[in-house]
């Protein structure tokens, strides 16, 4: 019998745009070769089964371990094997492994509930890159937070036994937004829906932060775009996809 992480988690990923998932898959692919792929907060695994077809060898970092679950689940689906870690990107050190790509999107460091910790996933990443490997990843913007999400409010009934709601407040810190999760599934025992909630935090920062924070861990070059990749960023960019190379990539 599943638990209600286990639904949670299930329902959350079934959220996602597909498109968003081969819009990350381009990205990784336009800037590098089939190589061995770590990709951190990596989810249910939709992002690491399309690099997988595509050639890479990619281990995929979660904390939870029902997301782990739905990971292995797709990968059953889609006839591809992943290296599945259940481990906190701001601490993995027990890992030996150093890969020449490292990866994070679909905010997964805007998670992350501070500086202190932001700065640990980024060192955490630089000790497992190997000598001129990349680190990819991409953030929502403080616009993104502060006007996107302001008001924001979300609500799908075209499964009328999964209904699911999803409204954002304006979080206690600085660029920072909570959103607030309920999914409504219907219980055929009760005849009734049982409600899922959860409150989801996301902080982000000025570019210059992540800049800063990139280069105090030892990543000497940085390139920012926007449109995964396509464009340069402007003051209404709601996602910046970052590029930072460890040591000399000529």
């Amino acid at each position: 019998m599943e638990d209600n992480f286990t639904t949670f988690a299930k329902s959350y990923d079934e959220l996602f745009d597909n498109d968003m998932y081969q819009a990350w898959a381009q990205y990784v692919k336009a800037l590098t070769k089939p190589s061995p792929l770590l990709d951190l907060g990596g989810g249910a695994g939709r992002l690491a089964v399309l690099l997988e077809q595509a050639g890479y060898q990619v281990d995929l970092l979660d904390l939870s371990p029902n997301m782990l679950q739905l990971a292995q689940a797709h990968a059953q689906q889609a006839g591809v094997d992943l290296r599945l870690i259940e481990g906190d990107m701001r601490d993995f050190s027990d890992w030996p492994t150093q890969y020449p790509i490292i990866t994070s999107f679909a905010d997964s460091l805007n998670y992350l509930p501070n500086l202190d910790d932001l700065e640990d996933a980024f060192q955490q990443v630089f000790d497992h890159l190997m000598p001129s490997g990349l680190f990819l990843f991409d953030v929502i913007t403080p616009y993104q937070v502060n006007v996107g999400y302001d008001n924001y409010c979300y609500n799908n009934d075209d499964n009328p036994e999964n209904i699911f709601m999803w409204t954002s407040f304006p979080g206690e810190n600085e660029n920072s937004v909570d959103h607030d999760l309920k999914f409504f599934t219907y219980n055929e025992e009760l005849d009734a829906f049982n409600l899922l909630r959860e409150v989801h935090h996301e902080q982000s920062y000025e570019q210059a932060v992540y800049c800063e924070l990139l280069q105090k861990v030892g990543f000497n070059q940085i390139e920012i775009s926007a449109d995964f990749g396509q464009t340069v960023p402007n003051s209404q960019t709601t996602r910046w996809f970052f590029k930072a190379s460890k040591g000399d990539t000529k």
